[in-house]
């Protein structure tokens, strides 16, 4: 296996303090089931006794990742040191994803990584996952926690859960015959 860079290897030494305290961990991981590196978010939560524990919401993987990969890039470049300085997480998810560990997110990325992880698996086209992740990539803090709630939480049940990422997965990436709206959404929002 091939060794991080230098450049690499200071961002891993860097954020490593976060990692006890941040909000979101990302796992970048292997899987038997899965080719290729695997993506999962988990959100930190306090038990009852107190306690930190990991709470999974899901795994971004395969054609998935490498459809969103540009999008999570930009995203990674939203995260910050504790003096309000950029990591420079996304150079850790470069071409060949060498880097496996955890990487610490802030509030609104690992929630717009977690929302994308919910909904990925229902669509199989990468023009529609590139689009969902750029749109999703553009909402705010509150419209990311808002729908994250929406597809995790069962307020009014389990299939309400479902409707809701139904009706966000539409919303953000259209419908399996749209192709030409799609393609012109596309090159509007690539970085």
């Amino acid at each position: 296996m091939p060794e991080l860079t230098q450049k690499q290897r200071r961002i891993v030494h860097e954020m490593s303090p976060l990692l006890k305290t941040a909000p979101w961990i990302m796992r970048v991981t292997m899987r038997k089931e899965f080719t290729g590196p695997v993506l999962e978010l988990c959100e930190r939560y306090t038990t009852e006794r107190n306690t930190a524990k990991l709470r999974d919401y899901g795994r971004i993987y395969n054609t998935s990742l490498r459809a969103c990969k540009q999008a999570i890039r930009v995203m990674l470049t939203q995260v910050y040191d504790t003096a309000g300085r950029p990591l420079g997480l996304q150079d850790l998810i470069d071409d060949t994803i060498i880097f496996r560990g955890n990487i610490p997110l802030n509030e609104t990325i690992g929630a717009k990584l977690a929302l994308l992880a919910k909904l990925h698996p229902q669509v199989r086209r990468q023009d529609r996952l590139e689009l969902m992740a750029w749109r999703i990539e553009r909402f705010s803090r509150e419209e990311t926690l808002y729908w994250l709630t929406k597809v995790s939480v069962p307020t009014y049940g389990k299939r309400s859960i479902e409707w809701a990422k139904a009706g966000l997965r539409l919303m953000l990436a259209g419908r399996q015959n749209d192709e030409k709206e799609i393609q012109t959404l596309l090159e509007r929002l690539r970085k």
